[in-house]
């Protein structure tokens, strides 16, 4: 073959394989989503996933890798692996609709079996991923064989095929992250992703049919005497260590900045992409830096001592470097547009990320340097280097998520991980042969000693802010979670900016549980999605319910909660009739056999990676049959979170479920409003004979008058979003395969407050939706008569009254109180200074 034609032809195929890496990692960004979708969002479906990903990769390199030198056209090969991994991927739309066909029944026969539960998931994901992750292992063998003809270009080509493979995984990411979601949905960019395999896959044949046979190239082992003390390779099992353990080190480094930076970022689903675009950039440059070294003579052992050194200095680094940049765990964010914000967080963590990464990505290719020394089959030498490296991953994954965090806590496992960078450069140092061995041992061990020098105890894991005091925090796989105290109130933080709620709110908290429970007649059955503090749950405790049952994703959580909130939660941890339960609480809710009679949704951040799955279409319909007939859902929003359009978005989808939704109040806050979306699967009126049965039972006052307790509980009643869905009803639907709220969101939130639907922009949509359905004309509540719609409007002069005040309007105000007060019975009427003030510990200008 000419030269003239040989460079075209090889310029074809890095470019095929580049293609090859970025549908790889379209299909895992997807697989992690719909598995989270199947699963549960937690880390242990994630690590499944991942686990089970990594091992068809690895087991897909060691046999494609012993069979490479097979294939006299192993580029016709690689062209077969990659149609057959399109073909093997549609095999997941089938196995998931399984899934979600049989899962309940399965669940049922399990019961609460976490070990049986595990297994199902694990055999459900190995039956999707394994078989096409097994093929997309032997794509970089294949390709090596075809590319490398001559021993000696091993490390080289190597690793050029390793960086253009990596850059193809990080524009993959990219693109199913930024790009994909939003302008084709999942199920199409799923599609998209095997349309390029079968591209790939018949660019490569084409190109082996114009091509002749190989001769696989044939190596001598050369003797470790013709080589000069000062050159001599590294020793082969210790080589195939080093694979191994960086591996495993590299991956652990990857889980805990990815938790390091979840505490300072929004945590959206274009966060974690960041992370992982920069930590795929680091491994890609890496590559290339591996590539250069591999083109001098730099002496194998002390160069990857020097490569190890330097990794752990940088690893060990990191965290001061974060500590730096975020000035002790402040929040990122920027004043300007959506891409201004993504610049900022690519600048900052690209700054912790990729000198301490690049490094960590040099390793792997340059010890193709040592191995071109020991495998003369370049398929086998690629293949077997990346199973055992890939093995250490999946070990270095689950040890960060699963081990290290929870008994080590961040920061010194990064530090014990620094350290083992540095103990692999002593350990090889004694192993070979070399004149400065002892000096560098020596050297070594004054480095790892010096790094003790610095107080890593005087790191901060939690951002006090002035005024606050630490009460109890958790490190653990799923969070970082702490309580904290401040003006006398307590509240958990999640990854230091997310609050979970607090005693500083106790009433709109048990409103939350207590408006839907005086909605039903006679609640029996009663799921919570989503804990928190536990006082939301705890509101149910004074009902004459048979069955609480609680879901909470953080176990860390439910472990402060029970130790820190069990006395404002009203002793629910300690009720008989409750069980809580760690998983995901749509995972709960579709596995579940029981139907409930209340379901209530807490208060979720919408811009959050993974709770849109809990705004979906898809979602509801699962609600929708859990419950019993006449029974009620709550989907509770935080609208100081929301824009108008997100809350009308949230609105439309749940309308498409539901028969019948009204909205409800949760608080009269103006800058910190909650509401209710209450969800029927028939229109009924709203039954007062069971609210006045529940007020009274409360109260523990058979004699309370029923317009005390109408009067109390109507001003809460927002309107029928059913009847005025004129206000809402144009526009999409937010769903499982289209999730707008997860990908808008976040866009919306780092452009600060600007168009919250809050204070006056509330109160605006409260007056058009009392004017599109007044009292009298609403079908919810035609039992009611019209001192008790008089009821329902005071509630909306009510909250006039509270923005206006809150805004400093005392004057204009006052009308609306005077009206308030004018349709309510005044020994009924709420202290307009305590009910409209903002909840202490919840709201403040030093939170995101």
């Amino acid at each position: 073959m000419s030269t003239d034609k040989q460079l075209p032809s090889t310029a074809l195929v890095l470019g095929l394989f580049f293609v090859s890496g970025v549908a790889a990692l379209i299909y895992q960004v997807l697989w992690l989503r719909e598995l989270g979708l199947l699963f549960g969002n937690t880390a242990e479906a994630a690590a499944v996933t991942i686990a089970v990903f990594f091992a068809g990769i690895a087991a897909g390199g060691w046999y494609w890798g012993r069979q490479a030198h097979r294939y006299s056209r192993p580029l016709r090969q690689f062209g077969w692996l990659e149609l057959s991994v399109a073909a093997t991927a549609l095999l997941f739309f089938f196995l998931s609709d399984l899934y979600r066909l049989i899962y309940p029944g399965l669940y049922q026969w399990m019961g609460d079996s976490l070990v049986l539960s595990n297994l199902l998931k694990v055999s459900l994901a190995t039956l999707v991923l394994f078989p096409p992750a097994f093929l997309m292992g032997g794509t970089f063998p294949l390709v090596a064989q075809h590319l490398i003809r001559q021993p000696n270009q091993l490390a080289r080509q190597g690793s050029l095929l390793y960086a253009l493979n990596t850059l193809g995984g990080m524009t993959g990411a990219f693109l199913a992250a930024f790009v994909l979601p939003m302008a084709l949905g999942f199920r199409n960019a799923y599609f998209l992703a095997i349309a390029l395999d079968v591209l790939v896959g018949l660019g490569a044949l084409l190109l082996a049919m114009r091509m002749p046979a190989i001769k696989a190239a044939v190596h001598r082992v050369r003797n470790s005497q013709t080589h000069s003390p000062r050159a001599l390779p590294l020793k082969g099992q210790w080589l195939w260590t080093l694979a191994f353990v960086s591996g495993m080190l590299t991956l652990a480094v990857e889980v805990l900045w990815t938790r390091m930076f979840a505490q300072v970022l929004q945590n959206s689903v274009y966060t974690y992409a960041t992370v992982l675009i920069l930590f795929l950039l680091a491994l890609a440059l890496g590559s290339a830096v591996a590539n250069r070294l591999a083109s001098t003579r730099l002496a194998p052992v002390p160069t990857t001592v020097v490569v190890l050194v330097l990794s752990g200095l940088t690893t060990l680094a990191s965290p001061w470097v974060f500590h730096s940049l975020t000035g002790g765990l402040g929040y990122v964010q920027v004043d300007g547009e959506f891409r201004d914000y993504i610049l900022s967080v690519f600048l900052q963590a690209g700054l912790v990320i990729l000198p301490a990464g690049i490094l960590l990505g040099t390793l792997l290719p340059w010890l193709l340097r040592s191995l071109q020394e020991w495998l003369g089959n370049p398929g086998q030498a690629v293949g077997q280097l990346i199973a055992a490296n890939t093995l250490g991953a999946i070990l270095g994954a689950l040890a960060g998520g699963f081990i290290l965090l929870n008994v080590f806590g961040l920061w010194l496992s990064l530090q014990l991980i620094g350290l083992g960078y540095l103990g692999l450069a002593a350990i090889t140092l004694v192993l070979h042969s070399h004149p400065w061995r002892r000096l560098g041992v020596a050297v070594v061990i004054l480095i790892s000693a010096l790094s003790f020098l610095p107080d890593w105890g005087q790191m901060q894991s939690i951002r006090l802010f002035p005024g606050e005091k630490l009460i109890a925090s958790r490190e653990g796989a799923h969070a970082h979670a702490a309580v904290v105290e401040r003006d006398g109130d307590r509240l958990i933080r999640v990854n230091n900016y997310y609050r979970l709620g607090g005693t500083g709110a106790m009433e709109s908290e048990r409103n939350q549980g207590r408006i839907p429970l005086m909605l039903h007649p006679n609640p029996k059955d009663v799921f919570f999605l989503g804990l928190g503090t536990g006082i939301t749950a705890g509101a149910a405790v004074d009902f004459p319910v048979e069955r609480i049952r609680v879901c909470e994703l953080l176990p860390e959580v439910i472990d402060l909660a029970r130790n820190h909130f069990n006395e404002p939660a009203q002793g629910l941890f300690n009720d008989s009739r409750v069980s809580i339960r760690a998983e995901d609480g749509r995972n709960c809710l579709m596995a579940e056999p029981r139907s409930y009679d209340v379901i209530i949704s807490d208060l979720f951040t919408p811009w959050k990676a993974g709770t849109g799955n809990l705004y979906t279409v898809e979602h509801y319909r699962n609600v929708r049959q859990r419950l019993n007939e006449g029974g009620l859902f709550a989907q509770w929003l935080p609208l100081y979170q929301l824009s108008e359009q997100e809350f009308r978005l949230i609105a439309r989808s749940m309308a498409a479920v539901f028969e019948e939704v009204v909205l409800w109040r949760g608080d009269m806050y103006p800058a910190g409003p909650i509401v209710a979306l209450i969800g029927h699967d028939q229109p009924r009126p709203l039954d007062a004979d069971a609210i006045i049965a529940h007020g009274r039972a409360l109260a523990n006052d058979e004699a309370l008058p029923e317009e005390g307790v109408l009067a109390t509980f109507l001003r809460f009643y927002a309107g029928n979003l059913t009847a005025g869905s004129v206000l809402y009803s144009e526009g999409a639907l937010n769903r499982d395969d289209w999730p707008l709220l997860e990908y808008e969101a976040p866009r919306r939130q780092s452009a600060g407050d600007r168009d919250l639907f809050v204070s006056m922009e509330l109160a605006r949509f409260y007056e058009q939706l009392l004017e599109a359905v007044p009292p009298e004309e609403d079908p919810y509540l035609s039992g009611l008569d019209r001192q008790a719609h008089d009821f329902a409007r005071a509630g909306l002069s009510y909250y006039r009254y509270a923005v206006l005040n809150y805004e400093g309007h005392p004057n204009a105000a006052q009308v609306f109180l005077d009206d308030f007060l004018a349709r309510t019975p005044f020994e009924f009427a709420p202290d307009p200074q305590q009910d409209d003030r903002a909840p202490s510990g919840w709201e403040s200008e030093d939170y995101p």
